[in-house]
């Protein structure tokens, strides 16, 4: 499936930004489940300073304010072909080690509940343990906008039994890790059958699967990610894959605006 893809950021300041420093995670690098046509980010109101390949394999890039800017916009765009690989994305690569994919973060930390979870899953295959896990989490959990925030814990989303994607992704990574697997957090986008503008951008979890590699569970949809997904960035949770980040120096009062279209 060829995917068209247009994601817009903008920030807008009450008054001007003297410094400010963004990180921009939104590159999509080709595998088996994609094979990226064309790319391309356009940056408005800020220059690049740097790019690279961070430890888990994203692109990165470095942006940065120095003057006296009340706007900054960050266009990202281009089309990708994508791959039905039922979730399996394969082997292990990168800097990062294997076993840094077991380690709890603050976001994906185990409490009671995670380790309840995770406990209840205990019979058949890897994989067949996994798809319950997934499901689930998709019946305990309501996706619900506006249930939790950007520093909502596994644990907290859990426990009040409501929240987002990056909530499903982080409560699936830490049970996962709690039974035995290394698991990682992706962001990405998602081509949804009734529309074309979306609000924001998409994420899911991968567990590693001995004799498969990393294998993709969506407990938002109740699915493993099929040729409807673009990978975007990976990382240990959303700290490590937010598509957009920063500091800024000073006072000013922010007003964050986005806009996305995926589209066959």
């Amino acid at each position: 499936m060829r995917l068209k893809i247009s994601h817009r950021t903008e920030y807008h300041y009450d008054v001007p930004v003297h410094y400010a420093l963004q990180r921009l995670r939104l590159t999509p690098r080709g595998g088996s489940t994609q094979t990226v046509l064309s790319w391309a980010i356009e940056v408005t109101g800020a220059h690049e300073e740097v790019r690279f390949i961070d430890h888990f394999e994203n692109e990165t890039r470095l942006i940065s304010v120095d003057g006296e800017m009340d706007a900054v916009s960050v266009e990202a765009s281009g089309e990708i072909e994508t791959h039905n690989t039922a979730g399996v994305s394969g082997a292990h690569h990168g800097f990062a080690p294997l076993w840094l994919f077991e380690r709890e973060t603050p976001l994906t930390a185990a409490g009671e509940a995670v380790r309840d979870l995770a406990g209840s899953i205990d019979e058949g295959s890897d994989l067949d343990r996994l798809h319950r896990l997934m499901d689930t989490i998709e019946e305990r959990v309501a996706y619900l906008p506006g249930a939790t925030h950007a520093g909502t814990t596994a644990e907290e989303a859990l426990i009040q039994k409501s929240g987002v994607c990056q909530d499903h992704a982080h409560i699936f990574a830490s049970a996962a890790r709690k039974m035995g697997f290394p698991a990682r957090y992706v962001s990405g986008y998602l081509m949804m059958n009734d529309t074309v503008d979306q609000a924001a951008s998409h994420a899911w979890a991968e567990a590693h699967v001995t004799g498969l590699g990393w294998v993709a569970f969506d407990a938002s949809n109740g699915i493993s990610p099929d040729e409807r997904y673009v990978r975007i960035a990976t990382g240990r949770d959303f700290r490590d894959a937010t598509p957009v980040s920063g500091i800024r120096l000073g006072k000013a009062e922010e007003r964050l605006a986005v806009s996305l279209t995926v589209e066959q």
